[in-house]
C-alpha cells in the first residue's frame, strides 16, 4: 500500500507545477508585449513625420488632429458663425461639402450691384502701400522688355510661412492679377494654379477653378508637414497658371519658379509677388522621338503595333525628368474604335517600353485606318500632360505617311522606324 500512496502524492503535485509555469509564462508574455509597445511608441515620437500636406480653403485652418471628425469641424464653423456679426448679402462664405469633382462651387444668383459693393465684398489681401510697391506696373517699369516679352501674362501673389511647432511649411496662394484672356469669345479665362515642390516632385497640388475672371482671388493654403526647416533652403516652388477648358486640354498661361535658397522664414510670414512668364521654351523646341514597329496581317485582318522606345523627351517642367507613357488610339474614318496604353516609365527622357498590341481591323482596306501615338507625362492628382504626338495613316504627313505606305505595300512584315514627335 505504501507505493500507491507515494504515486498519488506525485500526481497531485503535477497540476501545481504546471500552474506555476503557466503563470510565469503569462507574466513574461505580457511584459514582452508591453516593452514592444513602448519601443514602438518612443520610435514614433522621435521619428520625423512623413511628408504630407493639408489643403486650406478661404483661410480655414485645418490640422491633422481636427481631420478625424468632420462633424466637429462643421460644428465649430456653426458656433463661430453665431458669434460673428451679420454679413451682407454678397458673402464669400464657401461650404467645402458643396464642391463638385473639379473643386468648383455651384453658381449662385447674385443681384447686380455697384462696383463699390463688389470691391467691399472681396477680401483685401494687401494694403494700398503694398499694392503700389508690388504692382505689375512697377515690375514692368523697372525692367525693359523685348518685343517677344511684351505680352502681358500678369503677376502671382502669395505668402510663405514655416510653423516650427508642427514642422510644417505653409504656402498661401492669394491671387493673380492681369491674366490674359484665353477664351476669344467671352474674352475671359477660367484660371487655376498647379504647384509642385522641386526637386523631389513628391507634391503636386492645385487650386480650384475660378470662372470667367482675369483677376482671380484664390486665398488657398497648402500645408506640408514633416519638412525640416534647414531642408527648406534646398527646395523650389514651381507654379503653373492654366485656364480650364471643358472640351479640350487646358490652356497654359505661364509659369513661376521661386527658389527658396536665401529666404528666411524664421521672422514670420513673408509676402511676395512674382511676374508670370512664358512656359519653358525648351519644351516647344523639341518633343523627342518615338520608335514604333507595325505589321499588317492581311489573312487575319489584324494590325500588330509594337511601341519600342522613346528618346530625347523634353522636361515636363523645370524640375527635370518626366514620367512618360504612350497611349495608342486606333481610328476608323476619324472615329476612335480602340485604345491601349503602355506602362509608365519613371523619371527618364529615354524610355524603353517594348510593349505589343494587336488590333482587329474592321475592313480589308487600310485607307480609312490611322494610328495615333500620344506620349504623355504621368502626374498624380491632375490631368496628364501631352509631351508629343505621332499619327500614322494614309493621310498623315511626313514620315508617318511614308511608314504607313510601306506597311500596306509589304504585309506580314514588321517594319520599325523612328519618328519625330510633334505638338499635341
Amino acid at each position: 500500500m505504501a507505493p500507491i500512496a507515494s504515486s498519488r502524492v506525485e500526481f497531485d503535485e503535477i497540476p501545481t507545477v504546471v500552474g506555476i509555469f503557466s503563470a510565469f509564462g503569462l507574466v513574461f508574455t505580457v511584459s514582452l508585449f508591453a516593452w514592444i509597445c513602448c519601443q514602438r511608441r518612443s520610435s514614433k515620437s522621435n521619428k520625423t513625420p512623413p511628408y504630407k500636406f493639408v489643403h486650406v480653403l478661404k483661410g480655414v485652418d485645418i490640422y491633422p488632429e481636427n481631420l478625424n471628425c468632420k462633424k466637429k469641424f462643421g460644428g465649430d464653423d456653426k458656433n463661430e458663425a453665431k458669434n460673428r456679426p451679420a454679413a451682407p448679402k454678397i458673402s464669400l462664405h464657401l461650404d467645402l461639402e458643396k464642391r463638385d469633382l473639379n473643386g468648383n462651387f455651384p453658381k449662385t444668383n447674385l443681384k447686380a450691384g455697384s462696383s463699390s459693393d463688389l470691391e467691399s465684398a472681396t477680401p483685401k489681401l494687401f494694403t494700398e502701400t503694398e499694392k503700389e510697391a508690388t504692382s505689375p506696373e512697377s515690375l514692368k517699369s523697372s525692367t525693359s522688355l523685348t518685343s517677344e516679352e511684351q505680352e502681358k501674362l500678369g503677376a502671382l501673389y502669395l505668402s510663405l510661412e514655416y510653423n516650427f511647432e508642427k514642422k510644417a511649411f505653409v504656402v498661401n496662394i492669394k491671387e493673380a492679377r492681369g491674366l490674359p484672356a484665353m477664351d476669344e469669345q467671352s474674352m475671359t479665362s477660367d484660371p487655376y494654379i498647379k504647384m509642385t515642390i522641386l526637386p523631389e516632385k513628391k507634391h503636386k497640388v492645385k487650386t480650384r477653378v475660378l470662372r470667367k475672371t482675369l483677376d482671380p482671388v484664390f486665398d488657398e493654403t497648402f500645408t506640408f508637414y514633416g519638412i525640416p526647416y534647414p531642408h527648406i533652403q534646398d527646395l523650389s516652388l514651381h507654379f503653373t497658371v492654366l485656364s480650364f477648358d471643358r472640351f479640350s486640354r487646358d490652356d497654359v498661361i505661364g509659369e513661376v519658379l521661386i527658389p527658396l535658397s536665401g529666404i528666411e522664414l524664421s521672422d514670420g510670414k513673408m509676402l511676395m509677388d512674382r511676374e508670370i512668364i512664358k512656359r519653358n521654351a525648351k519644351k516647344s523646341s523639341g518633343r523627342g522621338e518615338l520608335l514604333v514597329s507595325l505589321c499588317y496581317q492581311s489573312t487575319t485582318n489584324t494590325l500588330t503595333v509594337v511601341v519600342l522606345k522613346a528618346r530625347h523627351l523634353p522636361k515636363s517642367d523645370v524640375s527635370g525628368l518626366s514620367d512618360p507613357y504612350v497611349k495608342v488610339n486606333l481610328y476608323h474614318a476619324k472615329k476612335r474604335i480602340c485604345k491601349k496604353k503602355t506602362h509608365v516609365k519613371k523619371r527618364t527622357p529615354n524610355a524603353v517600353f517594348n510593349e505589343l498590341f494587336v488590333f482587329d481591323i474592321p475592313c480589308e482596306s487600310l485607307e480609312e485606318i490611322s494610328v495615333e501615338f500620344l506620349v504623355l507625362d504621368s502626374e498624380r492628382g491632375s490631368r496628364n500632360e501631352v509631351i508629343g504626338r505621332l499619327v500614322l495613316g494614309a493621310t498623315a504627313e511626313g514620315s508617318g505617311g511614308g511608314h504607313w505606305k510601306e506597311i500596306c505595300d509589304f504585309p506580314r512584315r514588321q517594319i520599325a522606324k523612328w519618328h519625330m514627335l510633334c505638338d499635341g
